[in-house]
């Protein structure tokens, strides 16, 4: 199938703004957020939700497999973080999905990557940095989120030979040196963001891709387009100390505005089985090798 061709700013409105979000929601602007956009994104800090964590009889349908890790792990601290990352993913799944949170059963790819069993359509990114936590959830490809706190320091001249490609260091060595931090973590968080939609993390190499100074298209290292709006990329500042970037694949396939778990089926895909078990003409099988 053609990728989209949509480029520029406009592309950035593909994305979701994020949703800071507690136990008790907002999950309806979750809900509808996917419906809208086919993702959702969302950030909140570990404190927001140490009450569901500590308390909630329903911890342990809630967890899934997930509670035996748990259980297991004996630091408090680290238990704390580890339910609470679990609990905001399946939250957001849930609201994102139209169903119950303890009915989803979360699993981890090779690398740690979090996936809903069963629901293929359905991708989903976690980042968390100090006490904030994100998570990104699309059905139309791929996601990825990452997030910095605002006031990172990074050094360009140690660094930029590990983030950035020839053109964006040419664009940085342009800005008055204490512009230059700033605009390298924002590419940082860029990229991050990339290779954790793809599924790459740090192994794709930061410089062999980039990103201009609107950061709405994927770049080569020479700064040309290097894909047709297929990807659209969004940073936010978000708690006031936080920087949170989104990416976001569009595979091109038809969307549906059914985002409930239950009944969500891609309308290409049943377009194409239909034509499959389409009886065909006997003289249009002839001749055919099955």
């Amino acid at each position: 199938m053609k990728p989209p061709t949509r480029t520029g700013p406009a592309d950035a409105g593909r994305i979701s703004e994020p949703v800071h979000v507690r136990p008790g929601g907002p999950w309806q602007r979750v809900s509808q957020d996917m419906r809208r956009h086919g993702n959702a994104v969302v950030y909140t800090t570990w404190g927001e939700w140490l009450g569901t964590a500590v308390t909630d009889p329903g911890l342990r349908p809630l967890l899934g497999r997930d509670w035996q890790r748990y259980r297991r792990t004996a630091n408090p601290l680290t238990r704390f973080r580890f339910v609470t990352s679990r609990l905001v993913t399946k939250f957001t799944a849930a609201a994102a999905l139209d169903t119950r949170p303890a009915d989803l059963n979360l699993a981890y790819k090779i690398g740690g990557r979090p996936y809903l069993r069963g629901l293929d359509q359905v991708d989903i990114s976690l980042t968390h940095t100090d006490d904030l936590i994100a998570v990104g959830v699309s059905r139309n490809g791929r996601i990825g989120v990452d997030a910095e706190p605002a006031d990172r320091a990074m050094s360009f001249d140690l660094l930029h030979g590990h983030v950035c490609s020839p053109a964006e260091r040419a664009e940085l060595e342009l800005l008055p040196q204490e512009r230059r931090p700033a605009e390298l973590l924002r590419l940082w968080t860029l990229k991050e963001a990339y290779t954790k939609a793809l599924g790459q993390g740090l192994r794709l190499g930061f410089t062999e891709f980039g990103f201009g100074a609107d950061a709405q298209g994927l770049l080569t290292p020479d700064g040309r387009p290097a894909s047709r709006g297929e990807w659209a990329f969004r940073t936010h500042r978000v708690l006031g100390r936080y920087l949170l970037t989104t990416a976001c694949h569009d595979a091109g396939l038809d969307t549906s505005h059914d985002t409930a778990a239950r009944t969500m089926l891609d309308e290409g895909f049943m377009d194409a089985v239909a034509g499959l078990l389409t009886p065909r003409p006997p003289d249009a099988a002839a001749g055919t090798d099955t």
